[in-house]
């Protein structure tokens, strides 16, 4: 009698057990584990993460506002005549945006929360493909030690979902070096070149310098090879080149709809921060060389030092040890280390510095950091009784290595926590106006016109305005809400009056304080209690005027200027034995209502 057959279970005994055995050894964890873990840290920067420059308020949640309720403020780079700002990249938030808005329980506040989550989404989604790449392509320890230095940075916590070119062009970077580090399936030159192309063309054209090293790669290893494989890369290059020919006419097309006239945004951008005659980014402000040294150490702390660190330790690792491998495999580590080093480089050099411009290149610097982590582990590993490393106990070594990435995410929560409690106030600040405001009530900003998180904070079809203060640059105008020619959104094509790209004042941009329901101001305490300190003459005292101004809500904000460095960059407890020159010194972030 033949045996009963076997079920497909019985047929493979373990194989879930033996699947399970091969994701951890292909990549420590499950993919969808490391995208959760992304998802969770993206999702705590949507809920927790203030606004970090004006930029992202005024050029991009602004014109977001504006499409989606016909209303909101307009910079000089949304101009007609400047044309430097992408309408596509804007259009496609307030579509997200929008979307909130068939959902019940719809508000602004909701919508600007909305567009955030999907932000998170989206950034988690392609920091797991880079991860899953770097897996594949270096090995596991290297794609773990990546999620630990991007999910407890304060980095992360900035770019992962801000509303900024910058922030959208590093997650196509991600979904770029996804393609070009991992090569099973075959080269994805042209994959790759796409995803830089798309985060170039629809949000900053300077990050598509990142994949510079990978298409020389491909260029390089195309040069040694016979005809059919330098064919084969000329192709693969060519319709890189295409698929970016593409998209800019795509966005051209956008653009040219919204500004009524043919604009390719992104040679406007190049063309202003490179080849203007009215001097440029350095209008608003140059930096030393050492500015972007001094960030990344505060948002990376000891992975920035890893990170630069990583292609001497290679370069070491390769000279001294016994299995060297191939020069193809060293030549590849080298191409994943280029872009950080690179795009750290370029702007250094770059007289006008915003933390904002190193995002693109923040997965990398996780990438080079994990690569310098995981050499000197390697090294620190080494058993061998006749090396230094080899005569320490493997549990002391396992202790150490704990304390130290213990201590690195320690730090970098430290300044989480310590970025949210200072500066969060003008996104809790609002909520009063849901019950006081009125429709059509205006609410102004002095002195403190940087910090306004957006008109999607003020319910009631309320209106931001600005009153004079210290401030002498230009001030955001307002879209005209014109319902003229064809089509929507007349604000974006009809001419506008007082915008320019000297960053010269405009004093049409001010109302007078009578016509201010409402206004927001600062208070310093500390700063007033210094000898001689006297109210500059056109930012007063709002907040101690109760003649004329009563407070509605006041939110504790952190005095820069008077709390030390350390208790600055990360949070430091206000407990009794510590003294009182190291604590935080605070101020009172206020919404005042004018008197009757």
């Amino acid at each position: 009698m033949p045996p009963p057959p076997q079920t497909a279970q019985a047929a493979r005994p373990g194989g879930k057990h033996a699947k399970k055995k091969a994701i951890r050894n292909t990549f420590a964890i499950e993919p969808i584990s490391a995208f959760y873990t992304f998802l969770a840290a993206n999702l705590v920067a949507a809920l927790f993460s203030p606004i970090q420059d004006c930029d992202e308020t005024f050029n991009y949640w602004e014109p977001t506002h504006y499409l989606s309720h016909g209303y909101g403020l307009q910079t000089w780079e949304y101009s007609p005549d400047f044309a430097i700002r992408s309408w596509l990249y804007v259009g496609l938030h307030a579509i997200v945006g929008n979307i909130r808005r068939l959902l019940p329980q719809s508000n602004k506040v909701a919508e600007f929360y909305f567009v955030r989550y999907v932000l998170a989404f989206a950034c988690a989604f392609c920091q797991t493909l880079m991860w899953r790449a770097i897996c594949l392509a270096l090995s596991p320890r290297v794609g773990l030690i990546f999620i630990i230095a991007l999910v407890s940075s304060p980095g992360n916590f900035h770019s992962s979902t801000a509303y900024l070119p910058s922030s959208f062009a590093m997650y196509m970077a991600m979904a770029g070096a996804a393609a070009f580090i991992n090569w099973r399936g075959g080269i994805k030159t042209s994959q790759g070149m796409f995803w830089f192309a798309v985060g170039g063309i629809f949000g900053w054209p300077f990050a598509i310098a990142l994949c510079a090293p990978f298409v020389s790669e491909e260029a390089f290893f195309a040069l040694f090879s016979d005809k059919d494989r330098f064919f084969e890369a000329a192709i693969r290059i060519f319709r890189g080149v295409m698929s970016t020919f593409v998209l800019v006419f795509f966005d051209v097309c956008i653009n040219t709809f919204f500004y009524r006239k043919v604009e390719a945004v992104s040679w406007n951008i190049i063309k202003y921060n490179i080849f203007s005659s009215t001097g440029g980014p350095e209008l608003y402000g140059t930096e030393p060389w050492h500015f972007y040294f001094k960030n990344l150490a505060l948002n990376f702390n000891v992975w920035f030092i890893l990170a630069l660190l990583s292609l001497p330790l290679f370069l070491l690792q390769k000279l001294f040890s016994s299995s060297a491998g191939t020069f193809q495999s060293g030549l590849r580590t080298v191409v994943f280390l280029s872009p950080f080093y690179m795009w750290l480089a370029i702007f250094t050099l770059q007289p006008h510095k915003e933390e904002r411009f190193m995002y693109p290149a923040y997965p990398f610097l996780a990438l080079n950091a994990a690569l310098g982590a995981h050499t000197l582990l390697t090294a620190f590993g080494n058993a061998d009784p006749k090396t230094l490393a080899g005569k320490i106990p493997a549990k002391l070594k396992l202790l150490a290595v704990f304390l130290a990435f213990t201590l690195s995410v320690d730090v970098g929560l430290a300044r989480v926590w310590g970025l949210y409690s200072a500066y969060s106030a003008p996104m809790t600040l609002y909520t009063p106006l849901d019950e006081m405001g009125s429709r059509g009530d205006s609410i102004c900003f002095g002195k403190e016109w940087y910090r306004f998180p957006s008109s999607y904070f003020l319910p009631n079809d309320m209106r931001a305005k600005f009153v004079r203060s210290e401030f002498r640059g230009l001030l955001p105008g307002e879209f005209s809400e014109a319902r003229t020619g064809f089509g929507f959104w007349s604000g974006t094509w009809l001419p506008t009056i007082g915008l320019n790209d000297r960053n010269e004042e405009d004093v049409g941009k001010y109302v007078d304080l009578k016509a201010c329901s409402f206004l927001v101001d600062t208070q310093y305490p500390e700063q007033q209690k210094q000898l001689g300190w006297k109210a500059p003459p056109a930012e007063p005292d709002f907040v101690a005027d109760t003649k004329r101004w009563e407070e509605v809500k006041c939110v504790p904000f952190l005095d820069a200027a008077n709390t030390p460095f350390l208790a600055r960059a990360l949070w430091v407890p206000d407990l009794k034995v510590i003294p009182e020159r190291f604590k935080r010194k605070w101020g009172q972030h206020c919404l005042l209502r004018q008197k009757k």
